[in-house]
């Protein structure tokens, strides 16, 4: 398959009755990995609950619902921590959701975490479907719940609800409904600096899909069936595509621009608020240097070893859905994701959460789990679901995403 050409589905195909073994699957995970945070910090003597809602980017997030843009944070090295490095849907849910509620921001903002993640889980769950059929969606969600770092799924950040947004547009591209998908993408990009990603997704389905328009040769209409299709038919196909393209950059642009004329630095005013945090995009090199680094002594050279076996893994899977020919949108935003990822010179320990939204990478290892007999691919999950609940205990009790 390739571009939009999918796997023909039943009408109702996204319905919520149909998505419900895949969004029953994935709260029972999400439940366990809460549980499992729960008794570990209990154990630490610790309330699991700040953890999730009043930590690193959750506490900025919270701040910007509060007090609005204009907080920042001078460090001792001369770094300037502004809260305008964080894209405002999130927090504008909070204040939403906190002005017609009795929940506090915090609150607010772990309530749309919740909801986000299953919508961003039903939304996997259809373009899966849409792709490779109902067993295989099934199978995604799952697979995108037991990642080692899906607790953050259930954190007050904006992962959840990008991923939510991310995967609603990219499925409303592969059926078509491109101005759907143009406001999914704007709403995306409002999210997340990674909302490019979407973007580019709809922007190249968009041109392949003008490009296989103008080499498609117009026949004439056989006699008696009346006239064909006509240079106004051709005309109303071209106007959603084009109106998508449109609002696809605008929520992404529109924030970047309002951040640069409020700083005073320009169409490129945000890339010095994010030089203050020490991120930027440098092709990797940095990170590179962090890898190397790690050999320097035995006991960090088992963890370089593992960071580098870990990138080999996720550009093998990527070119395994070159190969399984993916369609082009999910091609294009995995592949984006992924460079953002891997070639920004952000905290790296942040790198595994920030691969979070790419779930199109995902799709080989689910395809394997749904060849497996139910009780042999159930029992994978299980024990994967188990893995993930105490390593995300662990780690929001210990050093946590940042």
């Amino acid at each position: 398959m390739t571009d939009l050409e999918t796997r023909v589905t039943p009408p109702g195909a996204a319905t919520l009755r149909r998505a419900a073994p895949a969004l029953l699957g994935y709260a029972a995970v999400r439940a366990l990995g809460l549980l499992a945070l729960v008794l570990w910090s209990a154990a630490r003597d610790r309330s699991a609950y700040p953890l999730l809602t009043a930590r690193w980017d959750a506490l900025w997030y919270t701040r910007v619902a509060e007090l609005g843009y204009g907080y920042e944070v001078r460090l001792p090295n001369g770094d300037v921590h502004s809260n305008l490095a964080f894209f405002p849907l999130l927090p504008w849910l909070e204040r939403l959701l906190h002005a017609v509620t009795p929940l506090s921001y915090a609150d607010a903002g772990f309530v749309v975490s919740l909801l986000a993640s299953l919508a961003a889980a039903w939304g996997v769950f259809a373009v899966t479907d849409r792709v490779y059929g109902r067993r295989a969606g099934v199978c995604a969600v799952l697979v995108w719940a037991v990642l080692p770092v899906g607790i953050v799924q259930s954190m007050a950040y904006s992962e959840s609800l990008f991923t939510a947004l991310a995967a609603w547009s990219l499925y409303a591209v592969l059926t078509g409904r491109w101005v759907t998908a143009g406001l999914l993408a704007s709403l995306a990009g409002l999210t997340r600096p990674v909302g490019l990603a979407v973007v580019a997704a709809v922007w190249a389905a968009a041109v392949a899909s003008f490009l296989r328009d103008r080499g498609t040769p117009t026949t004439e209409a056989p006699p008696g069936s009346g006239p064909g299709p006509g240079p106004g038919a051709a005309a109303g196909r071209v106007a959603p595509r084009a109106l998508g393209m449109l609002l696809a950059p605008l929520g992404a642009a529109g924030y970047v621009l309002w951040v640069g004329h409020r700083t005073g630095g320009g169409p490129l005013g945000y890339l010095d608020v994010q030089a203050g945090w020490r991120n930027g995009f440098d092709g990797g090199y940095a990170f590179a240097r962090f890898v190397a680094d790690k050999f320097t002594s035995f006991p960090s050279a088992l963890a370089g070893l593992g960071l580098i076996v870990g990138v080999a893994l996720l550009l093998w899977l990527y070119v395994v859905c070159v190969r399984q020919r993916q369609p082009l949108p999910l091609l294009v935003y995995a592949g984006t994701v992924l460079a953002l990822a891997l070639c920004a010179s952000s905290y790296f320990g942040s790198k595994p959460r920030l691969l979070l939204p790419g779930f199109p990478l995902l799709l080989p290892l689910a395809l394997a789990l749904a060849r497996l007999r139910t009780s042999r691919s159930a029992s994978v999950v299980v024990c994967l679901a188990v893995v993930s609940a105490g390593y995300g205990a662990w780690w929001l009790n210990g050093s946590g995403p940042p």
